[in-house]
């Protein structure tokens, strides 16, 4: 199969006619007093981007880059980057638990999570400004020129956390021409949006631009517990700009932005009933109809939180001397999030809350100095500097029924455990016991880098681009769990039963009782010393040698009932909280331009991510530090091992490019086979979160995407994406073994096709007509699910059974068509019809263990069909 798409996606790009070729698009000098002519973004190949920071053509720049342009996100009604996946096929992107966590993967590649401590693989850019966490990548696009996204390892030149690849998103310099939209639009579930924009000047060589806006939307889940909506939308944003041209060999441009998030968001169905189930509704709490998951009616105590405010400054001072450029950005932001949700998601009250408290503040700096030499060298140098806090407080707690649940699942033990103990009653899994998470992290991190490229004639120019980061992480916490019954040694108390009830059951036979009891005992210790003393130490052995052993101990079935158990803080006398990463990277590309409407290039690229520490209740420590936390005296009841922190993600990826622009037509085609090793991989197993490294995984693919114009008026294009992941190694996922698999949730082919015709009337209106449709071919959602691991009396695992099953299986086939049409008015006004996933084609983004409920499967359902109307107004 292989062989076929690679030839045919050849043919492609070969079979369209041939006109004229776009040359280098020239870097134009500011003008102090007025704007310089505008030239039209293009487009197919003649778009200009910034993809190694430097405008160059789509054709000429010699990296594998989607582009999106204003008119397209316009047009597709795009409002923020979750929606731009349905443009570029190569990219994934999702939002899972809260408003604030959103994972981007590019082929295949990329994480992120609702957990602070853990960076993307996918860099996000806004202006040339790093925006390091999902909580400030949400947003709607103001004032938005393009969209890149550019595909596999970046390192080289955009540094820290980019192994996976890039979305820069570039916005619109203020004008010294006045001029301006703003726009209106009604949607189903009630959807309102209003935005607007303005820019012009404030005198000769100053300009400002000013946007904002509001998104409002009713939810489309049904919340039959709090009788509410869920997963709506409510937000507004502000944004605002200065460009301060004194001469024309110096350009200043300030960018101020807020914008606020407070909504119902990310509800959860249940997709596979368990007993679990059962007993929540033994106590009156209901579940959803886990056949019929996209009826769209979900249960929840209490609506969820999602308050999260993004706010950041940045000043970018261009200037030119002769052939040098020097680069200065500066930014500084602020995100900041609150959170709460019932994570039981049914209406009983297992969980009380789930409340979160992310407070992030990130400084950058970057200096990069461009030279051309004799128009034969452009080189590059630059350097970054990276200063980011962060703060984390989690309270987790139970609800008013999580007590009777847990003693109905475990047959009244718990109450029968409280009593053998001697605790008052309802000491164990009382309301409001829990976990309280207090974490703190410091992340600095710099690193230098060079670029080069030289023309070896008029048709070669080879790029040779290195880049050396260092990253240090500093992390403190101050959890405490209050969960008394989760802090129960069941291995030394079940010990001590089996010891007693030997020692009962012996001296009753000595006595011929049966099972004596304690006064029995008292009395036969004190008539036959030397015979109770030999019985003591015969159940004391036999005590020591089963007391891990489940067939002997009872007790240790209620393990899995203990949630929430003691935490070990870092630093310790033992592990020191920190990680000190430093990495080289490089790049070496050949560009050739074999003809004047063809270019081709191979490059071979690494990457890299610094490591990311788990700051959650489920950081533990490594294996290796246990015996020495013993030797310490640091070990506490319960504690397991795991990992405090994943290490470092290291790329490469070995690339051949093919661009074309004949004019009307335009297509570029890209092989790839790119690997990761150390993948972070972070997988939820029920009751918290598995951070791991995968040993490495690996993906070979087919990119081609294509633009042609048959006529004036209809423009047609195709991107396709052609997948083939593994993971060569993964030996210690939270599903066991998956060397030798194919990752869960990537799709083998993927493509977007659309149409636009834009049509003059006769009157000088335009009519224009646009329709997408996107497609990813059946994949499974997730390699299993840890509730269903099966394990030997060691606790090793042994298998897994999958979490889908030939009736039913859990798989994700997508299938999407957006369109809309505008009437565009010479005087600026028009008018739009829209629709998004208009076949209500409706799947499951991802799928896992219901929380504390085992054998249970919930998952997040996509969103449902949207559409609505527009006015516009430009001028």
């Amino acid at each position: 199969m292989r062989k076929h798409l690679i030839r045919a996606a050849l043919l492609g790009a070969v079979a369209l006619p041939a006109t004229a070729y776009a040359q280098e698009a020239p870097i134009e000098e500011a003008q102090p007093a007025t704007d310089a002519p505008e030239a039209a973004e293009g487009e197919g190949n003649e778009i200009v981007v910034t993809a190694t920071k430097r405008e160059q053509t789509l054709q000429d720049v010699p990296v594998a880059v989607s582009v999106t342009t204003a008119e397209s996100i316009e047009r597709a009604q795009i409002r923020d980057l979750k929606d731009l996946q349905t443009l570029v096929p190569a990219l994934r992107v999702s939002q899972l638990q809260s408003s604030a966590n959103t994972n981007f993967i590019i082929r295949g590649f990329g994480n992120g999570a609702n957990n602070p401590g853990i960076e993307p693989s996918v860099g996000v850019f806004v202006d040339g400004v790093y925006r390091s966490r999902t909580a400030a990548q949400i947003g709607d696009l103001p004032d938005v020129q393009r969209v890149e996204v550019l595909r596999g390892p970046q390192s080289t030149l955009f540094g820290k956390n980019a192994s996976a690849g890039v979305i820069s998103m570039i916005t619109r310099e203020p004008s010294f021409n006045f001029k301006g939209s703003v726009e209106a639009s009604y949607g189903n579930y009630d959807a309102v949006v209003f935005k607007g924009y303005v820019t012009g000047p404030i005198t000769d060589s100053i300009a400002a631009s000013i946007s904002g806006g509001i998104n409002k939307r009713d939810g489309y889940i049904t919340d039959l517990g709090y009788n509410g909506k869920a997963n709506e939308r409510d937000r507004w944003f502000v944004r605002g700009q200065l460009r301060i041209e004194p001469t024309d060999a110096l350009k200043i441009r300030l960018i101020a932005d807020y914008d606020k998030i407070d909504e119902i968001c990310c509800s959860v169905v249940n997709v596979r009933r368990s007993g679990a189930t059962s007993a929540i509704e033994a106590l009156g709490g209901k579940v959803n109809n886990s056949a019929t998951p996209f009826a769209d009616v979900a249960y929840s105590n209490f609506p969820s939180t999602n308050d999260i405010q993004n706010w950041g400054v940045s000043g970018q001072v261009d200037y030119q001397v002769g052939p040098l450029k020097l680069t200065s950005i500066t930014a500084y932001r602020n995100s900041a999030s609150l959170t709460n949700q019932d994570s039981d998601f049914t209406s009983g009250d297992l969980i009380g809350q789930n409340r979160g408290d992310v407070n992030i503040d990130t400084f950058t700096q970057e200096l990069r100095l461009n030279a051309n030499l004799l128009d034969v060298v452009d080189v590059m140098l630059g350097g970054f500097y990276f200063d980011e806090s962060v703060t984390y407080t989690n309270a987790l707690t139970y609800g008013t029924q999580f007590r009777p649940y847990a003693n109905l699942l475990s047959g009244g033990a718990i109450s029968q455990v409280e009593a053998l103990l001697s605790f008052p009653a309802g000491t164990f899994q009382r309301t409001g016991q829990g976990i309280f998470d207090d974490t703190a992290m410091d992340n600095r991190a710099w690193s230098i880098f060079g670029n080069v490229d030289v023309k070896l004639g008029d048709k070669l120019t080879l790029t040779l681009g290195g880049n050396y980061t260092k990253d240090k992480k500093d992390v403190v916490t101050k959890s405490v769990s209050t969960d008394t019954f989760s802090a129960l040694d069941f291995v030394a108390i079940g010990g001590g039963v089996i010891r007693n009830t030997v020692i009962a059951q012996q001296v009753g036979g000595a006595l011929g009782v049966g099972t004596a009891n304690a006064t029995q005992i008292a009395a036969f210790a004190a008539a036959q010393p030397t015979i109770y003393n030999a019985i003591v130490t015969g159940a004391t052995t036999f005590a020591n040698a089963n007391a891990a052993n489940p067939a002997v101990n009872p007790l240790l079935g209620l393990r899995p009932l203990q949630f929430l158990p003691p935490f070990l803080n870092i630093p310790n006398a033992v592990e020191n909280g920190q990680t000190r990463d430093g990495k080289w990277t490089w790049t070496a590309r050949l560009a050739w331009e074999v003809t004047d409407t063809v270019n081709a290039y191979l490059s071979y690229a690494t990457g890299f991510k610094a490591s990311s520490f788990n700051l959650s209740r489920d950081s533990r420590p490594l294996a290796s530090d246990l015996p020495a936390l013993r030797a310490a005296g640091l070990t506490l009841p319960n504690l397991t091992t795991g990992s405090r922190y994943a290490g470092p993600e290291n790329a490469k990826v070995l690339e051949l490019g093919l661009k074309a622009n004949w004019g009307i037509a335009s297509a570029n085609l890209t092989l790839f086979k790119q690997t990761i090793t150390g993948f972070q991989s972070n997988v939820f197993t029920g009751t918290g979160f598995a951070l791991a490294n995968a040993g490495k995984q690996s993906t070979f693919g087919v990119e081609f995407d294509g633009m042609v114009k048959p006529t004036d008026s209809l423009s047609l294009n195709l991107a396709l994406v052609y997948l083939e992941p593994k993971y060569d190694s993964f030996t210690a996922s939270a599903v066991g073994d998956l060397s030798g698999t194919r990752p869960a949730g990537i799709p083998g082919l993927s493509t977007t096709i659309g149409a636009q015709w834009n049509k003059e009337l006769g009157s000088g209106d335009r009519l224009i007509v646009r329709g997408d449709w996107h497609w990813e071919s059946e994949v499974q959602i997730a390699e299993g699910l840890p509730a269903f691991i099966q394990r030997n009396g060691l606790g090793q695992v042994t298998s897994y059974q999958p979490a889908f099953d030939a009736a039913r299986p859990f798989t994700r086939e997508v299938s999407e068509i957006s369109a809309s049409i505008t009437y565009a008015m010479m005087n600026g006004i028009e008018f739009s019809l829209w629709g998004r996933n208009l076949t209500d084609n409706r799947y499951l983004i991802q799928i896992f263990d219901s929380v504390a409920q085992s054998g249970s499967v919930s998952a997040y359902p996509n969103q449902p069909r949207t559409y609505g109307a527009s006015i516009r107004f430009k001028w």
